[in-house]
């Protein structure tokens, strides 16, 4: 299963996501009850090598995720139900990190830290909708074992 594929997954156990027509990649539209992952890659964080040339890399992978809502201009009760879903989700991706439910990503589970933060609105328009942004970023460790001829 692939980094994204994990991400999507992760995303759609959350409670609320049951109000969304499912996740595209790349892609939202601007009619609401639609969401869309935006991956933007792996950044290498850290990289340490033990005595024996053993390499232990931590990496951070990086999301974006649109949520469309419908939203009319002034309308502080549709708003605030739109920040509370986004702060819920924030709240629950953090709970799922913290007690080792996400999924894993590298080679030590529960090793993950996957956090959720940023989360605002991002646009709206006058016919009816918003899209709120929030962005996901996993840590993890990777092993690379190297075999050392002089050893074996």
């Amino acid at each position: 299963m692939t980094a994204l594929q994990k991400m999507r997954g992760f995303v759609e156990r959350y409670p609320g996501a049951s109000d969304f027509d499912g996740y595209k990649v790349d892609y939202t539209d601007q009619i609401p009850s639609n969401g869309g992952i935006f991956p933007s890659g792996l950044v290498e964080v850290a990289r340490q090598q033990d005595i024996l040339g053993n390499i232990r890399v931590t990496n951070q992978y990086n999301f974006g995720l649109y949520c469309v809502f419908s939203k009319t201009p002034g309308d502080d009760i549709g708003a605030t139900v739109n920040a509370d879903w986004v702060m819920g989700f924030q709240a629950w991706v953090q709970e799922q990190s913290a007690t080792g439910a996400a999924p894993v990503f590298g080679d030590i589970p529960n090793c993950e830290h996957i956090t959720a933060q940023n989360g605002v609105l991002y646009d709206a328009d006058d016919e009816g909708w918003a899209i709120y942004s929030v962005q996901l970023s996993v840590q993890f460790i990777k092993k690379y074992e190297v075999k050392n001829k002089w050893l074996t």
